[in-house]
């Protein structure tokens, strides 16, 4: 796991001047990458490439990046869990050490970089220069579990795993986009391929962008994918003709050979355990390869109704795995909030970012890896919301969309849209939308309309809202939550559930499989039943979450009300004060809940206090 960063000037540039520039980029992702940093710059044509390391496949200097052959030179974040499969598929090289960086570079040279990624089981980001075409490629993985930013700014071109480095280059221009903020006042996250500033874009999963000599200063070229969900479902559109229970010994396989595959490391690994399903499921399989006791880790809460803690100390003991737990207070957490937007880089609002933070810094004082069991919700029909959706839209299809238009317009703002909703499909988009009924909460902004589709050929609503969640609230969300609370303390996390093999057998299975009888994840808990008895890990879902609700009427309310004051709303300009005003009075009142909007424009206005210091340094 690492951190890349760079620049290309189609008319070149001064290599000193380059050289201190792109130092200052690779630095502020620091944490990605602790053991070693390099730099590759041509001069001539323009190219400056960076990477800081964090050493987990060979810790020698044969795994130093930027790599390079006579022809390509190659950053790369991530991890290739076949690379020895590949190196003996491309037969007797001059191998100079055992790094899957090393074995993507040689296969890049045999079979080129679209061919070398779909051969590849894993995760990254990667930059490549093509030396002999001046060619410059960036990719990413198919469930977006690595980061990738890139833009134009001015004549320049930037790129990076995270947008504090791109920050650091003199073009850099940090002008908030209005309508990607209005997006992410919606959801709480900035979704792919948008950033919250004009000009730069997220890499989607599953691409490779490329731009050529021809057009390097263009701008017009556009991610191609080598590997897509909506692609996958189109040409097959046919569900597995097995059995409920080969479906579930056929998964229980491709677990395996997922898990087996990311036990490969140098350094020392273990897993965080909730307690829940997902995470019991991935240390279950872990445990049963394993020929010692899996190192697992847990944050425990004393708030009642938010500790899932003694849940997975009953599963680590049924296991025998390492297990250490470390219980918090409200004050822990709390010290961890202005630290907030350092650590995401773009406003992102999920709460269960705080106690992310926390088990990966209690994990990374034990192991430099660990696996999570991030996925299945989305592969196996886990959230309770798809459901209740279906429930509700039965109810509210019952009456006639013109008189649930008509009736819109005597209700209150906040449930308007989802009264008037003209399918399953808008009203699970209402259900997620962080603000409802404040179409015009940011100023100059018109209300969006980008939605991603819940593709047409999936006739069940729930797989629909599954893909839904799967092509954003996955990649854009958790992903970006377990990474940048991960890496901040330097530690790598893999994700089992997201090996594309995992995700493709997923969606042929019936979602009667998955939801069967009533019961959510029905594969997964098969496959668990047969490593923990039942009695321990069958509980009502429990999110990961703090109390915000409470900390926002208690010891986070001054920072709030610093914030959310009238003054500052007024001078920023980005927001329908008065809208915010309200919904904070009435929170603090006691009256209702507001927490999930209010926290979505305290994320925001932290991180762009901090963005405005930043752009003054």
């Amino acid at each position: 796991m690492c951190g890349l960063s760079g620049f290309v000037t189609p008319s070149g540039f001064e290599n000193t001047n380059a050289s201190a520039t792109l130092q200052l980029m690779t630095e502020e992702i620091k944490h990605r990458g602790p053991d070693d940093h390099g730099q590759w710059i041509d001069p001539e044509n323009g190219i400056a490439i960076g990477h800081r390391r964090l050493a987990i496949i060979d810790l020698t200097k044969a795994g130093h990046q930027p790599m390079e052959s006579e022809r390509f030179v190659i950053a790369f974040n991530g991890e290739i869990y076949n690379h020895l499969e590949l190196r003996t598929r491309l037969g007797d090289k001059y191998w100079t050490g055992h790094s899957d960086t090393e074995t993507l570079l040689w296969g890049i040279q045999e079979w080129g970089l679209r061919m070398t990624l779909q051969a590849c089981v894993g995760m990254f980001s990667l930059v490549l220069w093509d030396k002999k075409e001046r060619k410059l490629s960036l990719a990413r993985d198919r469930a977006g579990e690595k980061p990738l930013y890139y833009g134009w700014q001015g004549k320049t071109f930037l790129f990076g795993s995270e947008l504090k480095a791109l920050q650091r280059h003199p073009d850099f221009k940090s002008d908030i986009d209005r309508q990607t903020l209005e997006l992410y006042i919606r959801r709480g996250y900035v979704p792919a391929p948008f950033s919250i500033f004009s000009g730069i874009k997220k890499l989607t999963p599953g691409t490779i962008l490329e731009i050529s000599p021809d057009r390097l200063d263009d701008g017009s070229t556009k991610p191609e994918h080598y590997w897509s969900l909506r692609n996958f479902l189109e040409d097959n559109s046919q569900k597995l003709d097995i059995s409920p229970d080969e479906g579930v010994k056929e998964l229980e396989a491709l677990l395996l050979s997922s898990i087996k595959g990311q036990l490969l490391s140098d350094v020392p690994l273990g897993a965080f355990l909730s307690g829940g399903i997902d995470s019991s499921l991935i240390v279950s399989l872990m445990q049963s390869v394993s020929t010692k006791p899996v190192k697992t880790f847990t944050i425990g809460f004393d708030e009642k109704g938010y500790n899932e803690a003694t849940h997975a100390r009953l599963v680590a003991d049924h296991l025998n795995t390492d297990h250490t737990e470390l219980y918090i207070t409200g004050k822990d957490g709390l010290e961890l909030v202005p630290s907030l937007p350092e650590v995401f880089d773009e406003p992102f609002a999920d709460p269960s970012q705080i106690p992310t933070i926390l088990v990966s810094r209690l994990a990374r004082q034990h192991v430099t890896v660990a696996l999570s069991g991030d996925g299945g919700d989305e592969l196996f029909c886990g959230y309770g919301r798809y459901s209740e959706t279906v429930r509700r839209w039965n109810s509210l299809s019952r009456v006639p969309l013109s008189i649930r238009s008509a009736l819109k317009h005597f209700i209150p703002k906040k449930f308007a849209e989802g009264i008037a909703a003209s399918s399953v499909d808008s009203l699970y988009q209402y259900v997620n939308a962080q603000w409802k009924g404040f179409p015009n909460l940011v100023l100059g902004s018109q209300s969006s309309s980008y939605e991603t589709s819940l593709h047409d050929s999936l006739p069940d609503a729930k797989e629909r809202m599954m893909y839904y969640d799967t092509m954003t609230y996955l990649p854009d969300d958790i992903l970006v939550k377990v990474d940048r609370a991960a890496m901040s303390t330097s530690l790598e996390t893999r994700v089992p559930m997201l090996d594309h093999r995992v995700i493709e057998f997923a969606w042929k299975m019936m979602i009667d499989v998955k939801d069967k009888d009533g019961i959510e994840k029905w594969p997964l808990k098969q496959i668990l039943y047969k490593y923990v008895p039942e009695s321990i890990v069958n509980r009502p879902k429990m999110g990961f979450g703090v109390p915000i609700e409470h900390w926002l009427r208690g010891p986070l309310r001054d920072w709030a009300e610093d914030l959310l004051s009238v003054e500052r709303l007024n001078s920023d300009g980005l927001f329908d004060t008065r809208a915010i005003r309200k919904n904070l009075e009435e929170h603090l009142s006691g009256k209702y809940n507001r927490h999930y909007g209010l926290w979505t424009i305290l994320m925001f206005q932290a991180w762009y206090k901090k963005n405005k210091f930043f752009k003054e340094l």
